[in-house]
């Protein structure tokens, strides 16, 4: 698995050695980083939610956000991605890292929003109560002009309106399928 832009462009990351994890193909981050090119600046604050190794993440940092914010309850996952991080020389200012599920992690969340939260579950997993707790809290997690990405299958229907946010665009490249939501 290596980085595909920015600053850190094909630099290869450390992969876990369990299958348990489902890092997000190349092809899938590539699509998905060309859209939020035009989000990522120097002030983007990143949510990375079942992070797993750090990829998506790590990619922001490369193309350019500022902060990124890793949460995974896989102590093996936090220190993959801690390693990922350690290899690649990102600063530690730039970067926070919490074992601890996505579900509990948002209603402890920082006090700080964040203007990209990007949520990826292993493929089995009802999104149902993570959605639901997004949408209640989303004031708090997302700044206004902020989104929520989901990674799922494409057999796992999301509802389009949650609590206060709202799915405004659908990718299906595949079997693999990204769903967008912004706060209503």
């Amino acid at each position: 698995m290596r980085i595909i832009a920015g600053e850190y462009r094909g630099r290869v990351l450390k992969s876990p050695a369990s299958s348990k994890t489902r890092p997000t193909s190349d092809r899938l981050r590539e699509t998905l980083f060309n859209i939020l090119q035009s989000k990522l600046d120097g002030e983007t604050r990143f949510l990375d939610l079942c992070a797993g190794t750090g990829a998506i993440g790590i990619e922001a940092l490369s193309r350019g956000a500022k902060f990124s914010t890793f949460v995974d309850k896989s102590r093996r996952a936090c220190a993959l991605i801690e390693e990922n991080l350690d290899l690649l020389e990102i600063p530690e200012k730039h970067t926070e890292i919490f074992c601890d599920s996505a579900e509990k992690f948002i209603v402890r969340q920082s006090p700080a929003a964040w203007d990209i939260v990007f949520f990826d579950p292993p493929y089995q997993t009802d999104y149902t109560v993570f959605l639901y707790e997004f949408g209640e809290n989303a004031s708090k997690l997302l700044n206004k002009d902020g989104i929520l990405i989901v990674e799922h299958h494409a057999k796992n229907v999301l509802p389009d309106a949650v609590g206060d946010v709202r799915r405004w665009r659908v990718l299906k490249p595949g079997e693999t399928q990204l769903s967008f939501y912004e706060r209503k």
